[in-house]
């Protein structure tokens, strides 16, 4: 049977009567009141339970809750739902001591079944209230509605237990159902609930204002959105006057909720919109004023309040009357944003202002520590030091009022101070790797310079007067001292060993290619070793053993330099050495003296030897034997061989012409004056190899052509 209660004592004692004899008991029940505290069923159900324990035995009776317009929620998730319901209030009902661990299922078999909108789908409702008619016309069947059946009477004792359980029921101080007016202020004030929320959410000017703050941020949200929910809340309070104060203000609550809930989506869309225009504002004022040569922390103390300000000004006016909402996390992201493009941009302009420092610190010890490794003296590494020390304090001079700007914390000030320091250090370093990279290059280099030149930087002669020893000497000191200053990096002016080591063992101790295969093994030897006791790894460039391989392949490179000056020097003195011996000179004067006495007797003889002799110096020096001779002994004499009689025929040709006062055929005063100066370049330019040649070697040259040429005329 239905029961929905009533104001009347009889009614209510009837409805009471009715669960009492009643095998299946009918509870309608509206889908939205399911999982709800303030249901209409709720204040019935709990009552029914508290008299059936009191008076009654328990009996399986059935309660088939009927769920009126059902949804879309499927059923088999509001069931269980409701079914938590139910034992809620039962767990909730005081019972009496005999019934106090009595489960609700020795009272009560729980049916739920549903039942679609009549209005919206008619042919289905009648469908379904056909079926559930069917389930009564076999209730009383094995596994029907009607249960266990257990406290049946039988019909001769139905009329007397019918009248004891009335006199009981009418005796019961307890029974208290809801009043009619609460249930009806409950049902009706949720359907105008439900019905002015179902207006909101198609209300033209919530759709505009919905769809305008999805795109940007509007100017008066608050006071358009509360007068739009003030609309509605007139609305619900002039439908509801009439009905029961608590139950109307609980529906309104309830209401006011749903709203709230529907449109703070739109409320924070324009404070995210609020947030992201303050932002974009602080960037671009910030932007403005560092351009304009304003001081970075300054600006951005400025710029954040502005923006901050306006934003806070922002999340009043879209803030309403019906909700305390908190825009502080809004806020915070805001701050939390500008501190993040705060960092982003002191973080770019620092490294724009570290790299220009950077820049002028490479410029300006580039080229100097060149220079210096270039001229690689004693005071090398002291004059680097000296380099760097100036020129660092001189960029951080000017680096320290460049960064106040910034208000950087002691620490960050100091970190960026020493950043620069370790870069100009790091230049240095950088140089003199470099210079490691390339020092056997250098080295001989170097060598060149001592051996081949003098102290004035001019090239020597190796004319036999100069100690090759000795310039070796040098030569190589210079060499093995550049060694020693690109072994290690010496910024930190810690004294070493390096120099002394490397001279005692590779110059005094005479290291070189012919030690290959000595016990360089040796634990005692200090270039037996991969480091330098006094200097520590990260500034060695060049270890002990590879500054003895360096020395070696060293030597090895530069012996056939000293070779070819030694051969420079001995070519130099034979060809000066015309004369022979002492002893041949007085054997020729003793076995000579007739023919000498013959000369001077005949002077006719002694002009006819001083032609020949003309004669054969012109030869000589017509067909450069010297140069002939240059390219080898059989090559110059074939030549020779070829030319000799061509030669000699134009000689007695050209001194026939010049005898008659003509010139030679095919020939002129003004070529044989080339021909001339061209023959005396060739005798004075330096041999390429050796540049031995001797000057008086040289110089009879030039004499005995000018005598040739005086004797032709």
């Amino acid at each position: 049977m239905e029961e929905r209660g009533d104001d009347t004592t009889f009614e209510k004692q009837s409805a009471l009567f009715a669960l009492a004899v009643a095998d299946v008991v009918l509870i309608n029940m509206w889908c939205h009141d399911i999982g709800r505290e303030q249901a209409a069923n709720r204040p019935l159900l709990k009552t029914v339970f508290q008299v059936m324990m009191r008076l009654f035995s328990p009996r399986k009776t059935t309660l088939l809750f009927v769920i009126r317009d059902k949804t879309k929620t499927p059923l088999e998730y509001l069931e269980p739902i409701l079914r938590e319901d139910i034992q809620k209030i039962w767990d909730a009902v005081r019972k009496p001591h005999a019934h106090k661990d009595t489960q609700l299922s020795e009272f009560f078999n729980v049916e739920v079944t549903a039942l679609p909108s009549y209005e919206e789908k008619e042919e289905q409702f009648k469908d379904q209230v056909a079926q559930l008619r069917q389930l009564f016309f076999h209730s009383i069947s094995p596994g029907g509605l009607a249960g266990d059946r257990r406290g049946v009477v039988p019909a001769s004792g139905f009329s007397y237990s019918v009248q004891q359980i009335w006199e009981v029921i009418k005796e019961n101080k307890d029974l208290d159902l809801p009043a009619h007016k609460v249930m009806v202020a409950t049902v009706r004030c949720e359907e105008i609930a439900n019905e002015k929320f179902s207006s909101l959410m198609i209300n033209e000017d919530w759709l505009a204002l919905e769809h305008e703050v999805k795109e940007d941020a509007v100017r008066n949200f608050g006071r358009r959105l509360s007068s739009i929910l003030d609309n509605f809340l007139s609305e619900y309070d002039a439908e509801s006057v009439f009905f029961e104060e608590n139950v109307r203000s609980s529906k309104r609550q309830q209401f006011m909720s749903k709203a709230l809930q529907l449109v703070h989506p739109a409320f924070v869309s324009q404070l995210g919109h609020l947030r992201v225009k303050s932002l974009q504002t602080f960037k671009s004022q910030l932007e403005q004023l560092l351009r304009r040569g304003e001081a970075f922390a300054a600006s951005v103390r400025t710029c954040s309040e502005s923006c901050i300000t306006e934003f806070d000004k922002g999340c009043s006016d879209a803030a309403i009357r019906h909700a305390n909402w908190d825009a502080s996390k809004f806020r915070d992201k805001l701050i939390r944003d500008i501190e993040a493009h705060v960092s982003s941009v002191r973080n770019d302009k620092l490294s724009e202002l570290k790299a220009i420092y950077e820049k002028q610190i490479t410029t300006a010890l580039a080229e100097p520590v060149q220079s210096l490794f270039d001229v690689g003296g004693s005071e090398t590494w002291a004059s680097i030091r000296k380099l760097l020390k100036r020129e660092t304090d001189v960029a951080i001079s000017c680096f320290c009022p460049a960064l106040s700007g910034f208000e950087l914390d002691q620490d960050a000030f100091d970190r960026m101070m020493q950043s620069l320091k370790d870069y100009a250090r790091s230049v240095v370093e950088k140089i003199a790797r470099e210079e490691a990279g390339k020092v056997l290059m250098q080295m001989k280099d170097r060598f060149n310079t001592v051996f081949s030149h003098d102290s004035d930087s001019i090239p020597r002669l190796w004319t036999g007067k100069e100690d090759i020893k000795s310039i070796t000497l040098e030569a190589r000191s210079e060499s093995l001292k550049f060694l020693s200053i690109v072994a290690a990096i010496r910024l930190d002016e810690k004294s070493d060993r390096i120099e002394s080591i490397l001279f005692s063992r590779l110059l005094e101790g005479k290291i070189s290619i012919s030690s290959r295969n000595s016990d360089i093994a040796d634990s005692c030897d200090p270039l037996a070793s991969s480091s330098w006791e006094e200097v520590s790894p990260e500034n060695t460039l060049l270890t002990p053993v590879q500054c003895l391989s360096l020395w070696r392949q060293f030597m090895a490179e530069t012996e056939y330099i000293v070779s070819q000056a030694i051969s420079a020097q001995e070519a130099y003195r034979q060809s000066n050495n015309w004369l022979p011996p002492a002893w041949a000179i007085v054997a020729m004067i003793i076995l000579g003296f007739n023919e000498f006495m013959l000369l001077l007797r005949n002077p006719l003889y002694l002009f006819m030897l001083f032609v020949v002799y003309l004669f054969g110096k012109a030869l000589w020096i017509q067909m450069d034997i010297p140069g002939e001779f240059r390219n080898g002994i059989l090559s110059g004499l074939i030549s020779i061989s070829s030319r000799f009689l061509s030669t000699v025929m134009d000689l007695l040709r050209r001194l026939a012409a010049e005898g008659q006062g003509n010139p030679a055929p095919g020939t002129s005063r003004a070529s044989q004056h080339v021909s001339s100066q061209s023959f005396r370049s060739q005798v004075n330019s330096p041999n390429p190899v050796s540049s031995s040649v001797p000057s008086s070697y040289v110089s009879s040259n030039i004499s005995t052509e000018n005598d040739v040429e005086y004797t032709s005329r």
